[in-house]
């Protein structure tokens, strides 16, 4: 609408259009960045600015008068009001459209009066509210993470609960958090053997025949060495004249012994606990039989506790083990060296978030050399192999809060049969070709952690494992069988010095402290009192020292 330039008293009519909710603080009008060609007016509620403007105008438009509002006060000046919360835009023409004022009008809550607030209830911090579109954003410095949150909750209650806050404060210095871990495993095993191994000789028809059956040859079965004994004569034995046969004679027996005859037995122990032996003869045969009974009951309880401390966003890593080198071909018969980590480890990233909860990402690990799964190289070196347990999450806790991450419960039952092809299927002597061995694994494993937030404590407070230790001396060593000294030594704690006095204008060294009004009483009795010669001392008859050090 073309609006003509008329007395102050008379107001201006206005064009209004619908705009969009901002928050602002005020401000001077500045030039929008871009080159828009807009200048940006910052209102609070309730308030207004005087414009004064470089020609006389006409016409006088606004986007939304619900936001803010304009009066005439004469050609060359207008009166720009706050009413609402929001963002607007204000325009000014001559009679011939030329633009003599444009700016873009942003009204928001009195952000001064938060900035006061925030002042007046956390002097040390340093906080700055900005309205953003309709929010307003939290920036700053604060001491801990519950001072941010304090701030935000003092912004919501002054913004009333239709404004959103966002919160990007920092803390002064960075966190740190300790973590601690807990490996917690129960293994139990049962193994039960039971092998039968049978050895067999014939020599009924002129040649040797045998059967062995089994996981292991049970012993040897030979003819008696008879190179060693003596020979007699045993012609009386057949009724034969004096020096007619000589025999062998074998003392240990008392009888003659037939060369080529006879039977020795010697039995191997196998890998069992016990072992049963039988030898004998059974239909000409020789017979050599083991029986192997085994039991094994096995119980391992490992317990893992790491723990590390590391600033909030920073990554910490532990390892309490060792590096096992492997052998790698590398093509050409040349053959390199490679290191594995084992032991308990311990990786995490902490990240303190603005509640004073904890983000964690962890990765835990436990592993161990293991004779299961080992390889053999070509040239006989045994790399043995790694049971590894291991877990990677990402949780969140509050500081002293404790979490299991990870479980494992395994329960492994395994039974195998070693027999002879048919000869293992006959009922009750069957048994005697069958060899059977049962075992069951059991393991739990359970990993635990718990975050702490920290800050540095006195050394004295501080506890180390070789506190109070003293070597012992050689009479306790030697006499004695002591690893320490009965008489432990008692950690030397470090004093702390007085405070200095203030130091004095023009002086170079500082002045005295002011002394204690007891002691100020004494001093003033003392000069009103004539002053006493010292007595001299007895041994050196000098005069008494002065208490505290003298040189």
């Amino acid at each position: 609408m073309r609006i003509l330039a008329k007395p102050l008293a008379l107001p201006l009519a206005i064009l209004a259009a619908a705009g969009s909710a901002v928050f602002a603080m005020p401000a001077a009008a500045q030039t929008m960045p871009g080159g828009a060609g807009l200048s940006l007016l910052q209102l609070n509620t309730g308030r207004g600015r005087l414009i004064t403007l470089d020609a006389p105008i006409s016409n006088v438009f606004v986007a939304s008068d619900s936001i803010a509002d304009v009066q005439v006060r004469s050609p060359t000046q207008i009166y720009v009001f706050a009413k609402t919360p929001g963002e607007t835009s204000v325009h000014a023409t001559t009679k011939t459209g030329r633009v003599v004022y444009a700016a873009t009008v942003r009204v928001g809550n009195n952000i001064d009066s938060i900035d006061s607030m925030l002042r007046l209830a956390m002097p040390d911090a340093q906080i700055v509210a900005t309205p953003m579109n309709g929010l307003i954003l939290l920036t700053g410095t604060v001491g801990a993470p519950a001072d941010a949150a304090e701030a935000e909750r003092l912004v919501g209650a002054f913004v009333g609960k239709d404004t959103q806050i966002i919160s990007r404060l920092k803390t002064a210095t960075p966190l740190q958090v300790n973590l601690q871990v807990r490996f917690a495993e129960v293994s139990r095993s049962f193994v039960k053997d039971v092998g039968v191994n049978m050895l067999t000789r014939d020599q009924t028809s002129g040649f040797n025949f045998g059967v062995s059956s089994g996981n292991r040859v049970p012993g040897t079965i030979g003819t008696p060495d008879i190179s060693n004994l003596p020979v007699l004569d045993a012609s009386a034995k057949f009724g034969f004249p004096a020096g007619t046969v000589s025999l062998p004679f074998d003392p240990r027996r008392g009888d003659f012994v037939y060369p080529g005859t006879g039977t020795t037995s010697t039995f191997t122990k196998g890998t069992a606990n016990t072992t049963l032996g039988l030898a004998g003869k059974l239909l000409g045969l020789d017979i050599l039989g083991a029986i192997d009974l085994g039991e094994r009951i096995g119980q391992v309880t490992t317990l893992a506790n790491p723990n590390l401390t590391a600033l909030s966003g920073e990554t910490g890593t532990f390892l309490a083990g060792g590096e096992i080198p492997l052998l790698i071909s590398q093509g050409l018969g040349t053959v390199s060296v490679e290191y594995k980590q084992y032991g308990v480890s311990l990786a995490y990233t902490p990240t303190v978030l603005s509640d004073g909860r904890i983000s964690l990402r962890v990765k835990p690990e436990v592993s161990s050399l293991s004779a299961a799964g080992a390889v053999t190289m070509p040239n006989g070196t045994v790399v043995p192999a790694l049971t590894t347990r291991r877990a990677e999450t990402t949780i969140e806790l509050g500081s002293g809060e404790s979490m299991m991450i990870a479980g494992l419960l395994q329960n492994t039952h395994n039974n195998v049969i070693d027999k002879a092809p048919g000869l293992g299927d006959v009922p009750i002597l069957g048994a005697l070709f069958r060899s059977n061995s049962f075992q069951r694994n059991e393991t739990e494993l359970v990993i635990v952690i718990t975050p702490y937030l920290v800050k540095p404590v006195n050394a004295n407070e501080i506890r180390l494992p070789t506190d109070g230790y003293k070597a012992p001396d050689d009479f306790q060593r030697i006499l004695g069988g002591q690893l320490s000294s009965s008489t432990p030594n008692d950690r030397p704690k470090p004093s702390m010095a007085a405070p200095s006095g203030a130091p004095s204008v023009g002086a170079m060294a500082p002045a005295p402290l002011a002394p204690a009004p007891m002691q100020q009483r004494q001093e003033r009795s003392e000069k009103a009192q004539p002053p006493k010669k010292s007595k001299p001392s007895k041994k050196t008859g000098s005069a008494a020292p002065a208490p505290g050090f003298g040189f």
